[in-house]
């Protein structure tokens, strides 16, 4: 079957399957996305199957699947606190691209590279880019999915909550606010991720661990910044701290695995 659907065109598959899928999520009881997010995760698949394959879109899946399922756990008491996501979890084009724009660059370079637009695919550095992209991809979606579940798990279970900055105890919800359950939780988010990019073979298993790593600084700096400067600037949106949050976690991966690299060598 996988045979097939990589002889096919990849923009084909990708048009015709996203369809498909995202009709069945447009028409289900739970809403997990707006009309509107229905659309533009439509185009954010065919993009990622386009240049990734079904590999990059098992990925991009899973992080929306358990992202989605986080979000929801707890939402009567974090709706009655008022500190649940906004339309009961379901995500808009804000939340499609503040958690993805990120991954679909990282993806978006690959394409152009594989295309070989650039350089030809036989020079060793190329390849060398194209995986340290692939990596940036996976630890992008594995940084967003750690500050998801420990951001959801938090505040549904977090039975004390500190300020990152000060560790002064924080109302659970409050910016910048972290907690031993969600700091768990995130870790947990951050590997499960990894383990299915590994699986698919996107990362190689020391992959596993810069993503990790990666998440783990990226979200906790997240939190410094929600403590920090978020409230300071009105620029500085959920959505605008979550790419930078995701930006920094492909980042480090990237520095992380390239460092190993040339140290070792």
């Amino acid at each position: 079957m996988l045979s097939l659907i990589d002889s096919a065109n990849p923009w084909l598959v990708a048009v015709g399957l996203n369809t498909i899928l995202l009709g069945l999520v447009g028409i289900a009881p739970k809403k997990l996305l707006t009309p509107a997010g229905l659309f533009h995760a439509w185009l954010l698949g065919i993009l990622i199957w386009g240049t990734l394959g079904w590999q990059g879109y098992v990925v991009v899946m899973f992080y929306f699947l358990i992202g989605s399922g986080v979000t929801r756990i707890g939402m009567a008491q974090k709706e009655a606190e008022g500190i649940a996501e906004k339309r009961s979890g379901a995500r808009g084009p804000e939340n499609v691209w503040g958690s993805a724009l990120t991954g679909a660059l990282c993806a978006l370079g690959v394409g152009i590279i594989n295309s070989g637009f650039l350089l030809p695919n036989s020079q060793p550095l190329v390849h060398s880019f194209q995986s340290l992209l692939l990596l940036g991809y996976v630890a992008s979606f594995s940084t967003k999915l750690s500050d998801t579940c420990a951001s959801e798990v938090g505040k549904a279970y977090g039975k004390s909550t500190f300020l990152i900055t000060t560790l002064q105890p924080v109302p659970r919800g409050t910016e910048g606010a972290i907690s031993i359950e969600g700091t768990l939780a995130g870790v947990g988010g951050s590997i499960a991720i990894a383990l299915v990019a590994w699986g698919v073979g996107l990362i190689n298993f020391l992959g596993i661990v810069w993503c990790v790593l990666a998440a783990f600084i990226a979200t906790n700096l997240e939190s410094v910044i929600g403590a920090t400067l978020q409230s300071k600037y009105t620029w500085l949106t959920n959505e605008v701290v979550n790419i930078l949050n995701t930006l920094i976690g492909a980042i480090a991966a990237m520095l992380l695995a390239w460092f190993w690299t040339t140290t070792i060598v």
